[in-house]
């Protein structure tokens, strides 16, 4: 408990002011009221809008205070440049109760006339920070120390209230949760430590504000700006991200040399921590940049989810359609547009006083750095509900984000002429089983209802044609008839041979006879395509009412040199009539199975007593694993930071193991996270919940 001691020379027969000897934060007290006493009790952090309490203890020989009698006036600053007009400096007489819009203040002596306990609420709409607490007694100010002052969910006067006590247990309080990555058919949780009651963490997290260019540029505005959440988690968007600033991670999607690979992350506290230190941390990438952004809403008080949306939609022209180009032989063209196989943003909760009540709730913003809005690489709040009506004209940044769980998809030829001609698309194909973790336990919630109506449904389309003004490409109608699908293996394991076929079918009521092409390539989960690792062709003649299938063997040896830490494989079939200048096309992205990274406690865990975790993992590569390394952290386990165990190389079919001691400081359920790293398998995650039994000693 951090208590002001400072002494004070007033006396009551010179001045008839109180003289106080110290001022008792009370902070456990506090704390426990306020949500707030998992941040420990080394200071005062309060949540705004609802009142707490501050003992004076009164000198010796000092005049009595006298509710009504004795002329105190609270000061509450914040900001380099504190303004009543900004509402960073407030200033309040004490009166008979506390009020629950404003700043205000009411007070009682004890009985034994030594100590007087004053009850401070600030007000709900109250910049959030760093605060200064002074009295001034007919100008002689006695400073009573600093606080920090928070967003509260328990509020109902804040913009960040939210009704449901289990939903701010989990979105303000739970400090480990789920990510989800993969493919929409094979959709993997990922655990991840915020940590955001972290020792530390809350002062890197008001560092992130003050270091934005806002603040840099416009103090007094930046921190008046810091009453509404809307504006907060637009700075956020653009902080967590390196772009435009000293924002806290760099991303990257190929070349990690130099830095930390984005999938060896298995919490924000070690990330945020880096950033303190020595500035842009390298590397991130959706999922990461995600994860921090909750750390630090959570952080500040601001209710936060992650949320991930497969078949996520990158619409580079704004036009709300992703266009994928071929030229006549069916090989692809670039383009700038691209289908992330999935994509991480978080979703805030809050008011939008500023679009009205009906766009209240969950807020969409991303901190990957994909394109700018307003000049910055940042993106949102956007209101869900504006997303799933078409709603575009709402800020921020909803044409973006509506994009990505909604444009249509279309596959263009282009033909000797220079025509584009429509072969193949959907409308479905983009933003599905869009995944968070449910309340109160690790399984998946699935939210697509919350931002789009049922694919294909006469609402989903008339929202669509709202956002969609125009569409200007030309659609050359095609006789139906040609269906082509791709069948995958039953076991995909990483290391493995498989076979996969591409299967033609001929509904027409002629024979026809086409090129049968079948790709494969690496593919990264935001849609890059990389190296191909497979092709088969033939000319095939398939009789009305016939299929024609085309084989193609993957190798090891062919796309384990290709793939990404992903490990995804992107097979396209096409096939090309040019004599009727009619095209096929079927598409699947493949996620290959990882090993399973084990996880067993040897012995019981026990406070403040050394317990180790074994981990193992069986190599399922035809090849050694190199620079191989087990790592574990958890709040309450690890001392809030990551421990590394390194094991060298692994040996083909051979099984990697380490045991990794900690010392849990925590008593009660806890859970521990584990990370497989190596050259050639990494992002290979698991957990375990720890229960932390109290010392018989």
């Amino acid at each position: 408990m951090r208590l002001c001691t400072q002494k004070n020379n007033f006396t009551a027969d010179m001045s008839g002011a109180v003289e106080i000897e110290r001022c008792d934060l009370d902070v456990k007290t506090n704390s426990r009221k306020h949500h707030t006493e998992l941040f420990g009790e080394e200071r005062l952090i309060v949540r705004r809008g609802q009142p707490f309490s501050v003992i004076l203890h009164l000198s010796p020989g000092s005049k009595e205070f006298t509710p009504g009698g004795t002329g105190f006036t609270l000061i509450v600053e914040t900001g380099p440049l504190p303004r009543k007009e900004s509402d960073t400096k407030a200033s309040f007489t004490l009166s008979d109760s506390t009020s629950d819009t404003e700043w205000s203040a009411s007070a009682t002596s004890d009985p034994s006339r030594k100590t007087v306990s004053v009850s401070i609420a600030s007000s709900p709409n109250a910049p959030i920070g760093l605060y200064s607490l002074e009295v001034d007694q007919d100008g002689q100010k006695t400073s009573l120390g600093q606080f920090i002052l928070l967003f509260n969910a328990w509020c109902p006067g804040d913009a960040v209230h939210m009704r449901s006590e289990t939903k701010r247990q989990e979105y303000v309080l739970a400090q480990h949760g789920q990510v989800y990555r993969g493919t929409h058919k094979r959709i993997k949780g990922s655990p991840w430590n915020f940590g955001q009651f972290e020792a530390g963490i809350l002062d890197i997290c008001l560092k992130i504000l003050d270091d934005n260019p806002k603040f840099v540029s416009n103090a007094d505005q930046d921190c008046s700006g810091r009453r509404n959440p809307v504006y907060v988690s637009r700075v956020l968007s653009a902080m967590i991200n390196s772009n435009n600033d000293r924002g806290v991670l760099v991303g990257e999607w190929g070349e990690f040399s130099g830095g930390v690979h984005p999938g060896v992350w298995i919490g924000s506290g070690d990330i945020l921590r880096q950033w303190a230190e020595s500035g842009p941390v390298r590397y991130g990438q959706c999922w990461v940049f995600a994860a921090v952004a909750c750390t630090v809403s959570r952080a500040l008080g601001i209710p936060c989810r992650v949320v991930t949306n497969f078949g996520s939609a990158h619409d580079t022209d704004a036009n709300l359609v992703i266009e994928n180009l071929y030229d006549e032989d069916g090989k692809r063209i670039s383009g700038g547009d691209s289908v992330w196989n999935f994509h991480v943003w978080v979703d805030s909760w809050m008011t939008r006083p500023d679009l009205g009540q009906e766009f209240d709730g969950w807020q969409t913003s991303d901190p990957t750095p994909q394109e700018t809005s307003e000049g910055v690489f940042c993106c949102g709040p956007a209101p869900v509900k504006a997303i799933k009506e078409g709603e575009l004209t709402k800020k921020y940044d909803a044409p973006f984000i509506f994009a990505e769980v909604n444009a249509d998809v279309v596959d263009l030829v282009q033909l000797s002429n220079g025509e584009f001609v429509k072969f193949s698309g959907s409308t479905k194909s983009v933003g599905r089983f869009i995944s968070t973790k449910a309340v109160g336990s690790d399984n998946r919630h699935d939210i697509t209802h919350q931002y789009k109506y049922p694919e294909g449904s006469k609402e989903e389309r008339q929202v669509y044609e709202k956002a969609q003004h125009h569409n200007k490409l030309q659609q050359r109608g095609t006789e139906p008839g040609l269906h082509l699908k791709i069948k995958l293996a039953d076991n995909m394991i990483v290391g493995s041979d498989f076979e996969v076929f591409a299967v033609l079918t001929n509904n027409h009521m002629k024979a026809r006879t086409c090129n049968f092409l079948f790709f494969a390539r690496a593919v990264g989960y935001n849609g890059k395509l990389g190296d191909g690792c497979g092709f088969a062709s033939d000319k095939v003649e398939v009789p009305s009412g016939e299929e024609r299938r085309l084989s193609l063997k993957l190798d090891y040896d062919s796309y384990g040199a290709a793939i990404t830490s992903d490990r995804l494989i992107q097979l396209s079939a096409i096939t090309v009539d040019k004599q009727t200048i009619d095209f096929c096309k079927a598409e699947k992205t493949i996620v290959l199975d990882e090993p399973q990274l084990e996880i067993k406690l040897l012995g019981e865990a026990t406070l403040n007593q050394k317990v180790a975790a074994e981990l193992t993992l069986l190599n399922p590569l035809p090849e050694p694993l190199q620079d191989c390394s087990f790592t574990i952290e958890g709040v309450g386990l690890t001392d809030s930071k990551p421990i590394t165990a390194e094991i060298g190389s692994v040996s083909p079919k051979q099984e990697a193991k380490a045991s990794i001691e900690f010392t849990p400081s925590t008593a009660g359920s806890c859970v521990l996270l584990g990370n497989f790293d190596s050259n050639r398998l990494k992002n290979i995650k698991s957990f375990i919940n720890v229960t932390v039994k109290e010392s018989n000693l």
